[in-house]
């Protein structure tokens, strides 16, 4: 069995690390609603000093830009697309699948050493056969 000494540490210990626990919350608390606040504040600032002079809009006020905040995670996401990720397994059939588009689209790096030495040419030629043509349609032989 524990002395009464042994006892009182260690529930002084518990304690002591139940406040040490307490503290951190109520300042992760206070620290966030800082950075909300701060976000918020800037969002307004930004906005009241870019959006009148640049799309003619009007100011907003501190809660209307936290709402912009809130509507903007809405609508692009809470930032879950880290690596290991549930969405991970999803993209990678898809980058197996753009091999043969890449190789189509590597065929493209000869290109202006093919205009210059015979596309213009061709180009040019293709132009006086589509002319022929017109004059043809326009004044037909009898």
């Amino acid at each position: 069995m524990k002395s009464k000494h042994q006892m009182e540490h260690q529930v002084k210990n518990q304690v002591t690390n139940y406040v040490k626990k307490g503290v951190k919350i109520i300042f992760a608390i206070c620290f966030g609603a800082l950075i909300v606040f701060l976000v918020g504040y800037v969002v307004m600032r930004l906005w009241n000093w870019l959006m009148p002079e640049l799309f003619s809009l009007s100011t907003i006020g501190y809660w209307q830009a936290v709402g912009l905040i809130v509507l903007a995670k809405i609508f692009f996401g809470f930032g879950s697309g880290g690596p290991g990720k549930k969405g991970m397994p999803k993209n990678r059939p898809l980058t197996r699948k753009c091999g043969p588009m890449r190789n189509e689209f590597s065929k493209w790096k000869h290109y202006d050493e093919f205009w210059k030495s015979e596309g213009e040419q061709a180009f040019e030629n293709y132009l006086s056969k589509l002319e022929k043509g017109k004059n043809e349609e326009e004044n037909p032989k009898q």
